[in-house]
């Protein structure tokens, strides 16, 4: 553990590199992301007709965005570098940085389809799947201490097999919303054992796969968005037939909890809220489905929910991927798309929507058009007459700060340590032991509302950060520059590891420096290492 005086030292080494730049940029992004967004205006750019391709939308969704920064009388950033931009790919799709050996290659790489073809790389690579499930397994498991003995890795590998197979959303989301079955044979039903009220599910489900929140309008008509009680609880009849295992039992027991939907309704009035009215199920704005009095509800909704033609479904998808990549919706909140929260880019949403629909709900398809953007592709720098626009214009990348899993997994890569896949750990003797990366995340985890652009976090994760064992690894230090014959190459080999870029003259310099002050080289390179891990440049995703 660094001492006071060491910690003063390399903090003072830290501030010399430089490094601490990027998080100026993050704290005027953030000022920025609490304006008021930016009106809902058309550019006058035709939206796509009938099916294309992923080339062609991606000329679209740049037009869109270019015509509209015209018309407010902004002008673009350039494009990100290619440091940049790998590492935000890696990050964006797989949920890690790169290798060093990785940055080399690309960095050094003549191929003018290089950016395309890293992207077609990343989509193929099973971490994408790992990482969407990092993303999902969050938003849909609710962090309470109902759910402290439920395991959550079932579901974590079904997401990452379906996303990696690319499922089609649509058949992705039925088999979610009717997935039925023992949890160890089927990890969708660890998604309603996590949510078993029928209002949670009920809220889940609309806030993740119709960007609708209808929990207010539980106990009375929604205010603001129009939405009705009676509204809320006939999309809530929709499950009053699933019936969920005890999940603190069964992890006593040492058995699997299930989910099954019965031939009847089993929820009495004691087992709802005192709010709940009980309907018949009807689509959300649409109609009464006929169903006979033993039929399975949950089919039904699945098959209105997914259909193509649905107001919703689509658009809540293309919608929370795009705040995905970057960092806010062309709706925010994602989860709460009404008429009186209009969108940045109204033809851009449509636009993404109908092709998402047209190809076939086609996820990859999708963040594939996205991050062939110039728009994906600008640098996060802003320019003097673009530094005060409205980030949701886009005339430069938003900086991200990276989610606790981002963290663990690139720290992993650079330091070492557990190798702790997606999940939350294993139960044992009915209680949840969670794995190494659990712990982190639980431990860096921020509200689910919290913003992608502001830094959340406060002093104990940065003092968890600055005094881990693994900060001050000689043998890793030794393994990160193997083959290094020079001081020069050593700061390379540590900046690719970490930055995923080479340093500049400067740094070079700065680092000589610091060197020939401490009088201990091998000392100064783990100082070096420390500096770099816990810099801004590492922690945001730019």
């Amino acid at each position: 553990m660094y001492s006071r005086t060491k910690f003063l030292r390399v903090l003072s080494f830290v501030a010399v590199l430089g490094l601490l730049g990027t998080l100026a940029d993050a704290a005027e992004k953030a000022k920025a992301d609490k304006k008021k967004s930016a009106p809902a205006k058309t550019t006058g750019v035709a939206l796509p007709s009938g099916k294309i391709d992923a080339r062609a939308l991606t000329q679209f969704i740049d037009s869109v965005v270019t015509d509209r920064l015209k018309n407010e009388k902004y002008t673009a950033s350039p494009l990100a570098g290619d440091a940049e931009f790998l590492r935000r790919a890696y990050l964006d799709l797989t949920g890690k940085i790169p290798t060093s050996e990785k940055a080399v290659a690309f960095l050094d790489s003549k191929d003018p389809e290089k950016r395309a073809k890293l992207i077609d790389e990343l989509l193929a690579n099973s971490d994408y799947g790992r990482h969407q499930a990092d993303i999902w397994q969050a938003l849909m498991l609710p962090r309470n201490s109902d759910n402290r003995r439920l395991t959550s890795d079932p579901l974590v590998k079904w997401l990452g097999d379906e996303f990696n197979k690319n499922t089609p959303w649509d058949k992705f989301v039925s088999e979610l919303i009717t997935c039925t079955g023992a949890q160890d044979k089927n990890g969708a039903v660890t998604y309603f054992l996590a949510n078993a009220s029928v209002d949670k599910i009920t809220d889940s489900v609309s806030r993740l796969f119709c960007g609708l929140q209808l929990q207010c309008a539980q106990c009375h008509n929604h205010p603001f968005t129009g939405w009705k009680q009676t509204e809320y609880w006939e999309m809530a009849a929709f499950f009053m037939k699933v019936q969920t295992g005890n999940v603190n039992a069964a992890a006593k027991n040492g058995t699997s909890p299930e989910v099954r939907e019965t031939a009847m309704p089993k929820r009495g009035k004691n087992a709802l809220p005192e709010s709940a009215k009980v309907l018949p199920p009807k689509f959300l704005q649409g109609e009464q489905p006929t169903v006979g009095a033993s039929d399975a509800l949950r089919p039904v909704l699945a098959k209105w929910l997914t259909a193509g033609n649905n107001p919703y479904f689509a658009r809540a998808m293309v919608n929370r991927t795009w705040a995905q990549l970057f960092g806010h919706g062309i709706i925010s909140p994602v989860d709460d798309m009404h008429d009186n929260n209009p969108a940045s880019h109204p033809e851009l949403l449509q636009g993404l929507s109908q092709q998402f629909v047209a190809n076939n709900f086609d996820l990859k398809f999708l963040i594939r058009a996205i991050c062939n953007t110039e728009v994906y592709q600008r640098s996060s720098k802003p320019l003097a007459v673009n530094k005060e626009e409205d980030p949701s214009l886009l005339g430069h990348m938003n900086i991200k700060v990276l989610t606790p899993e981002q963290m663990y997994d690139s720290l992993s890569l650079v330091l070492g340590g557990s190798n702790d896949k997606a999940g939350g750990g294993k139960a044992a003797g009915g209680r949840q032991v969670l794995s190494t990366r659990a712990a982190f995340v639980n431990f860096f985890s921020l509200d689910e509302n919290a913003s992608q652009t502001e830094y959340g976090h406060g002093i104990p994760q940065a003092l968890r950060l600055m005094n881990a064992p693994q900060m001050n690894n000689p043998s890793r230090l030794a393994d990160l520059t193997k083959g290094a014959t020079t001081q020069e190459q050593v700061y390379e080999k540590l900046y690719l590891a970490t930055l995923s870029r080479r340093p500049t003259q400067e740094e070079v310099a700065r680092a000589d420096a610091y060197v020939k002050k401490i009088g201990d080289t091998k000392q100064a390179n783990i100082d070096l290492l420390w500096a770099l891990v816990n810099c801004s440049e590492f922690t945001l995703n730019h």
